[in-house]
């Protein structure tokens, strides 16, 4: 039985090419590379990125003026806080601005913590007290004021019949102090420290009538204001 040879075409080897420039697989690639590349280049200048802002050099309590001899200027990194309700050192100061309420020491300074005059209801008032008060009673810590009535006695030695008006009792609680007055040198065993304190003006009469009064004001430091 004869056989026949199918004459079958030659395979042709498929060559190939090179990309080109202007293969838009290569262009795809070349531009993912460069958008990571800048992504990545931004993403580091953000972390490294800083912004200078207004830190209290010490506590600041209100009425205070604000100048630039009781702030400081620190770095902050973007991110890391939201800067935009803070004081920044890239802009100039607000001019007659007063603290209206207290900004511890290194705190950042809060723009709704500056105001006017006009919003604060409150007056200083210095407080002499015998005993030396506690080492919580700083400038910016809250203080609560006591009167302590002098005892009258009439006869002999007798306590006069005033009842509940001879007990300490307390004047106003929660004041801030603005200043505290302490002797030193040669007498600091024998002055009087003075502590000044804000009064709202609704309570300005009693404290001002106490002061004036026979008997003694004390301040009783809040525990966990005088940081």
């Amino acid at each position: 039985m004869d056989t026949s040879v199918l004459d079958l075409p030659a395979p042709v080897a498929v060559r190939l090419r090179r990309p080109g420039w202007r293969d838009p697989r290569l262009l795809a690639g070349l531009a993912m590379v460069a958008a990571s590349v800048a992504l990545g280049s931004w993403a580091v200048r953000t972390a490294q990125a800083t912004v200078p802002v207004y830190v209290a050099r010490g506590a600041l309590v209100p009425g205070e003026s604000v100048g630039a001899d009781r702030l400081s200027v620190v770095d902050v990194r973007l991110g890391t806080v939201d800067l935009d309700g803070y004081l920044s050192a890239d802009e100039p100061l607000p001019e007659d601005a007063v603290v209206v309420r207290v900004v511890g020491d290194g705190e950042l300074v809060p723009r709704s913590a500056l105001g006017s005059r006009t919003d604060l209801d409150v007056r200083p008032v210095a407080v002499p007290v015998d005993v030396a008060p506690s080492d919580g009673v700083v400038v910016g810590s809250l203080v609560d004021l006591w009167f302590v009535p002098a005892a009258e006695r009439v006869g002999q030695g007798e306590p006069s019949a005033q009842g509940d008006a001879q007990t300490p009792h307390a004047l106003a609680e929660g004041l801030t102090v603005a200043q505290v007055d302490r002797p030193g040198g040669a007498l600091a065993g024998t002055g009087a420290t003075v502590v000044h304190v804000l009064v709202p003006g609704d309570q300005l009469p009693q404290v001002l009538a106490a002061l004036a009064s026979d008997g003694t004001l004390d301040v009783v430091a809040v525990p966990g204001t005088g940081g």
